[in-house]
């Protein structure tokens, strides 16, 4: 299962998109499409991870992925130290 920037790419991949883009310009594209974030199959909507990120415009994809990374991995971590995601670890399937 891909989730953060892979998942992410994936989507860009499969859209055309040209750069530099706007942050305004993605969100209407994009800002409703939600990307997992872990392997739990966890998900954010694209707009609160670009608002996370705080930047007006990308230059190119790469840009943007290397934006989003710790947007994700913030959100990942934030999920894995949760009760729930405790309580699933211990659980053997």
């Amino acid at each position: 299962m891909e989730f953060g920037i892979a998942a992410l790419d994936a989507r860009l991949e499969s859209a055309d998109v040209s750069f530099p883009a706007t942050a305004s310009e993605l969100d209407d594209r994009f800002g409703h499409t939600d990307i997992p974030y872990d392997a739990a199959g966890n998900t954010m909507a694209f707009s609160d991870a670009l608002a996370a990120a705080d930047r007006e415009e990308f230059e190119s994809e790469q840009d943007l992925l290397n934006a989003m990374h710790p947007v994700f991995e913030n959100k990942r971590q934030a999920a894995s130290t949760s009760l729930m995601a405790r309580l699933r670890a211990l659980i053997p399937f």
